[in-house]
């Protein structure tokens, strides 16, 4: 129901006395939802800052074994391998709804300990451990992915949220209850005024 000026009637006060309480309702599933995006964005939020320093932490790793492995095979032999790695893979991104918010899921094939057949390049351990760390980081960054873009979906949706919940709390309800209060007691003094004026009627009997 719109919010504007009605006509003072007792079918108009209860229908927008149905307006009020169903602008009520809406405010608090509004701030409800509200809560709990919040409460779930925090925890993302705290599982991305994890997996960012995870992250520094293998690079490091694989890095500190990459120079191993470079001084040990040489850097053209190290070059020729990275020239046959492929540097394209397949992946699928899956969305769904959380209370609204459209957050993805991203599915990828993880590679195994034989992800890579390099023929007649020797390796060594060192080579090997580094390719592995590497391995690992791309996971954790294909999972870092995934919580970064629920967390700004996320975040969206509470902005969205919020600014529909403020909209019943600091503009619609106000109004309801304005008209309510002005329609009553239009309403209180014509039942006062009728009530003088069959007292008169009855006086003059």
């Amino acid at each position: 129901m719109a919010v504007y000026k009605i006509t003072p009637t007792k079918g108009n006060l209860i229908k927008v006395k149905k307006s009020l309480d169903f602008a009520e309702k809406g405010y608090d599933l509004l701030d409800r939802k509200r809560v709990v995006l919040v409460k779930e964005m925090m925890s993302l939020v705290d599982k991305s800052k994890e997996l960012q320093e995870k992250i520094a932490v293998e690079f490091e790793n694989a890095y500190s074994l990459l120079k191993e492995a470079t001084i040990t095979m040489g850097r053209e032999n190290l070059g020729n391998i990275a020239e046959g790695i492929s540097k394209e893979e397949n992946y699928n991104i899956i969305y769904k709804s959380i209370m609204g918010a459209m957050v993805p899921t991203v599915f990828y094939k993880k590679d195994n300990d034989n992800y890579i057949d390099f023929g007649m390049y020797n390796t060594n351990p060192a080579f090997d451990k580094a390719i592995k760390e590497f391995i690992k980081i791309k996971d954790i960054i294909y999972e870092l992915a995934e919580i970064e873009n629920t967390v700004y979906n996320l975040a969206k949706e509470i902005k969205k949220t919020k600014k529909r919940a403020n909209a019943l709390d600091k503009i619609q309800i106000p109004r309801y209850k304005n008209i309510i209060k002005e329609t009553e007691e239009i309403l209180e003094e014509k039942n006062i005024e009728e009530f003088f004026r069959l007292k008169k009627i009855k006086s003059k009997n």
